[in-house]
């Protein structure tokens, strides 16, 4: 490097294209560095999730998302984001990790990864949470039949599965599973299904669990998962069920290990909430911005696409009128 750039924006989500285009605007000398393919973490998804947002709310840099469903899918959502890399054409590096992050004296960030170096005199963190699965931490975890990912029934089709949580992952998980022929129990840690789970799904797994076609445990928690069984503790005591695989889709967490080691404060409650100014994104490290749902912590539910999206703008404005 002979220079750093204006900006370096690490994650290629939706959010970190966003302040991409924006950097675009205002002539902004930007770099996106992603570890995986562009918007990993939906390529992520299981192959049929339909979004809860419609499309026009999933819109980044006013290129409309054209959709004939009222929701879109995964597949639509990665032939958007797609097609708007091909039309800014973005400076991104895909399949880059980035390993080390060093503000050095001359207030510039020199960024190391498992390829390069480059340093930036600014730095946005847009990298999800998708990452790293909430384990349960229980005896059996490792065994390779617990699956904290889905990605489709046919593998589970006539076998014996339980699903645990009670979240649109485990809901839908849990519904396609049954459909394609399995036997499918829940256990769930709390009273209900949860009131955060897609309008037009919560009856049908309400009424699939009260009708019997699905077998659910309220108040529940495995203790131990086995090779052919789980054990399981219930309200009315321990019970142990035939099993093939289990869903553990309880979840899952930004790195925030990657965020203390830049320096960056979290909030010394359970929920692990990054500082950051609510009007500019920038944390309490000079130049060094947070974008996107890794601003909530553990609260992966409070920020997603289209209620973050402003991030960008909000960002990259700041940066140019200082």
């Amino acid at each position: 490097m002979t220079y750093p750039y204006d900006l370096i924006i690490v994650g290629g989500g939706p959010i970190g294209l966003a302040c991409a285009i924006e950097a675009q605007k205002k002539n902004l000398n930007y770099l996106i560095i992603e570890k995986g393919a562009i918007v990993k973490s939906i390529f992520n998804y299981p192959l049929y999730m339909t979004f809860f947002s419609t499309a026009e709310r999933l819109e980044i840099g006013n290129i409309p998302f054209n959709c004939l469903a009222p929701k879109p899918g995964r597949q639509e959502a990665l032939e958007y984001y797609r097609n708007i890399h091909r039309y800014f054409n973005f400076n991104i590096n895909l399949f880059e990790k980035v390993t080390e992050v060093q503000r050095l004296e001359n207030h510039i960030f020199k960024i190391t990864t498992d390829k390069s170096l480059y340093e930036t005199k600014n730095l946005v963190i847009a990298t999800g949470f998708y990452d790293i699965p909430i384990e349960m931490n229980v005896k059996g975890e490792e065994l390779p039949k617990v699956r904290h990912y889905y990605k489709e029934a046919h593998e589970y089709a006539f076998r014996d599965i339980l699903v645990v949580g009670a979240n649109n992952s485990s809901v839908d998980a849990a519904l396609e599973c049954w459909r394609k022929g399995a036997n499918v129990t829940m256990v769930i840690r709390k009273t209900e299904i949860n009131n955060r789970v897609k309008y037009w799904v919560k009856p049908d797994i309400e009424n699939r669990i009260d009708e019997g076609s699905i077998k659910a445990y309220f108040e529940s928690n495995i203790t131990e998962i086995r090779e052919n069984e789980v054990e399981v503790e219930t309200p009315n005591g321990k019970i142990t069920i035939n099993n093939d695989f289990v869903l553990a889709l309880t979840g899952y967490k930004p790195d925030l290990s990657f965020l203390e080691k830049m320096g960056i404060e979290l909030s010394k409650d359970e929920l692990k909430i990054p500082t950051y100014n609510a009007e500019t994104m920038e944390t309490n490290v000079e130049g060094l911005f947070l974008a996107g749902v890794v601003c909530g912590g553990m609260q992966t539910h409070k920020w997603f696409i289209e209620n973050s999206r402003i991030h960008a703008t909000m960002i990259v404005d700041y940066i140019t009128s200082k």
